[in-house]
């Protein structure tokens, strides 16, 4: 399969970033028909389109719209979260910096369907270029009645607003974002069943939708087309519709982003990216460093579909798809993701505060050559200890690479522990170096 750009379609034509430029290629053909179907009618489209969330976990998306209460009582929010913080991620910036009449236009046909009254853009505050896209976007579609008062001449009103982050990892947790946007610490709420959904409580106690920006930029494609057509994509797989962005980077000829339709193979996502470079591949990340790495034979069989890539022992993720070649030191690539997660863990709730600041503490001194005999042992005890007991996903997403590098490269750790070094003496091994 080749890539199949749908929301990269004119991602390359600098006019697409104008009003006029997003109407001559379609833009707004789809809010224009949401405007003349019932809020329902819209919902069951993203539902028979098999729309999964896009930011890591693959939530079917029209149980969250469809979730906010039918009976409005209170304002309802539309939250998109563009914080894109895994490392490997940069599609939504991509997005962001060259479509952004797609996101705006995908946020007010969700605000239609859910009832919204308000959205907000929460943007990882290093994203300049792509804010001030989207500032200009949201200004041209408030001067042309697609935002504000009675949208299109129709009692639907909707006004979007953007907020940067301060480039904290924990804020793309969406209650660590909400928490955040509302001015208090970025730190994760309690979660169901022992608190509400957003989708009841979320944003001031208010019912809120949050999805990212890769999931909004589908909803004008779903709802222009349908919802038929667009499960046509991906139908191969086991329920993975429609197409996914990649962040393609590591020991590639030729990263970048690259939209492919689920169903693709993982070794054609690496042709794409120009094939391996410096030597045979070692291994791959699919899908952010959080998670779980694969071996040679699995990524020649893997599937790109998230239950596909469950079966080969990682996940879809958020799309950063890391490839390493033969000379890469899988321990110092898992001290260098360890430190990534403990320096970003917010320090709320004690496994993952705690857990994390362990498993540096016994990585330091491996890499130091003062490893000691079960050590690998322990790492994996501290990250079980870890893995479903903190407040939100960065106790998994600290947890899930270490336990994996040790499970397909426990050689490697061995040979570190017993002669206090390196097994790989490479370029690729020292950029790891500490």
């Amino acid at each position: 399969m080749a890539e199949y750009k749908l929301l990269f379609e004119h991602t390359d034509d600098p006019t697409y970033k104008t009003l006029k430029g997003y109407k001559s290629k379609g833009g707004y053909e789809g809010l224009v028909k949401a405007l003349k179907m019932e809020r329902q009618a819209v919902i069951d489209e993203v539902k028979t389109s098999g729309l999964r969330g896009r930011g890591g976990a693959g939530f079917p998306s029209w149980i969250k719209w469809n979730g906010l209460p039918k009976e409005k009582r209170s304002p309802h929010y539309i939250l998109c979260n563009a914080d894109e913080g895994e490392p490997g991620t940069f599609k939504d910036k991509q997005l962001l910096e060259t479509c952004p009449f797609l996101l705006v236009e995908g946020m007010t046909i969700a605000g239609y369907a859910t009832q919204g009254d308000v959205g907000y853009v929460y943007i990882r505050g290093e994203f300049i270029d792509g804010a001030r896209a989207l500032r200009r976007a949201i200004d041209e579609a408030y001067a042309n009645n697609l935002l504000g008062k009675n949208i299109l001449g129709t009692d639907f009103s909707f006004d979007l607003h953007i907020h940067l982050g301060a480039g904290s990892y924990e804020c793309g947790e969406e209650s660590a974002l909400m928490s955040s946007l509302m001015g208090e610490r970025g730190m994760p709420r309690l979660k169901f069943p022992h608190a509400p959904l957003p989708t009841v409580s979320g944003v001031w106690e208010k019912p809120t939708l949050i999805n990212n920006v890769e999931t909004y930029c589908c909803a004008p494609h779903i709802i222009k087309r349908g919802g038929e057509w667009y499960a046509t994509l991906g139908a191969g797989t086991k329920n993975s519709r429609g197409t996914k962005i990649f962040s393609v980077s590591g020991h590639v000829n030729k990263p970048g982003n690259f939209e492919i339709e689920f169903g693709t193979p993982l070794r054609e996502l690496l042709e794409l990216a120009g094939g391996i470079r410096g030597g045979k591949i070692k291994a791959c990340i699919p899908g952010g460093s959080s998670m779980p790495v694969i071996k040679p034979d699995a990524i020649e069989t893997a599937i790109i579909g998230y239950e596909e890539m469950m079966e080969a022992k990682s996940m879809v993720g958020s799309g950063g798809c890391m490839f390493f070649n033969e000379h890469t030191d899988m321990v110092m690539l898992c001290w260098r993701t360890a430190q990534f997660y403990a320096n970003e863990s917010c320090g709320k709730c004690t496994p993952c505060r705690e857990g994390t600041r362990w498993m540096i503490q016994i990585l330091d001194r491996i890499v130091a050559g003062n490893g000691q005999p079960g050590d690998k042992e322990l790492l994996v005890d501290i990250a079980n200890q870890i893995e479903g007991r903190s407040f939100c996903a960065l106790g998994d997403a600290a947890a899930w690479p270490v336990k994996a590098f040790i499970r397909q490269f426990p050689e490697e750790f061995d040979y570190w522990i017993e002669h206090g070094k390196s097994p790989i003496k490479s370029k690729e091994a020292a950029a790891l170096a500490p």
